[in-house]
């Protein structure tokens, strides 16, 4: 009976030292490397690593554009500081990384039928010649299609017969196209009706997102690929 007193203390001691390993490991203690805890409680929608990326398709689009169609992608200029972007089938046809575009209007021709770039240029209608966009768009084939993207001013420079040639290409927008408007517009050579394709925003010093410019403004979709060009 007298070793009952003694034993007791042991057992405890023992009870301890045990609670004591068996919380140093799931608590993943001083050394252990171990947050056994966290692991036991964190569930894979909770897991960074676990979670499913939203998937991108051609462009970036959220999702695929059906057979015989084309994705793009366009954002027009931000104000004079961060230039265009025109993606077609995942090229990049005009943009600051491939130092192909430039103050005014940035134009990228497209056969209607293959889906391949045809020219891309950059005309400045601020201080340059709008012959030279006369002379880009007057000749075009039947089918070919028209990607423009705005950057700063896209209008300065334009007269009747170049606002003419883009209401003939399914703008609806070039007639009231102005000083630092953006814009953005996919047309098409032939094109019988107005373009679905197309986003204005006038230059408003109420309105502007950025000193003395509108938003830049984004655009994708599926355009339906021509069956003949001419």
């Amino acid at each position: 009976m007298r070793l009952a007193g003694p034993l007791r203390i042991v057992a405890l001691v023992v009870t301890v030292g045990l609670t004591w390993i068996v919380a140093s490991i799931l608590l993943g203690g001083p050394g252990s490397g171990f947050p056994r805890i966290q692991q036991l409680f964190t569930s894979p929608e909770n897991s960074v690593t676990a979670e499913p990326r939203a998937r991108k398709y051609k462009c970036g689009l959220p999702q695929p554009c059906p057979e015989e169609h084309l994705a793009f992608r366009m954002v027009s200029g931000a104000a004079n500081v961060i230039g265009p972007k025109i993606c077609l089938e995942d090229k990049m046809l005009m943009s600051s990384v491939k130092d192909n575009v430039g103050r005014g209007l940035n134009i990228a021709l497209v056969n209607g039928v293959s889906g391949e770039l045809i020219e891309a240029r950059a005309f400045d209608m601020w201080a340059g010649d709008v012959n030279e966009l006369l002379k880009f768009i007057r000749p075009l084939h039947e089918g070919t299609l028209v990607f423009v993207a705005s950057y700063d001013d896209p209008a300065t420079k334009m007269n009747e017969e170049t606002r003419k040639l883009f209401s003939d290409l399914g703008s609806k927008n070039v007639k009231d196209l102005a000083f630092r408007d953006s814009w953005v517009f996919v047309g098409a050579k032939g094109v019988q009706n107005k373009s679905p394709f197309e986003q204005h925003v006038k230059n408003s010093r109420h309105t502007n997102k950025y000193e003395g410019w509108p938003e830049a403004l984004e655009m994708e979709g599926c355009i339906p690929r021509r069956t003949t060009a001419s």
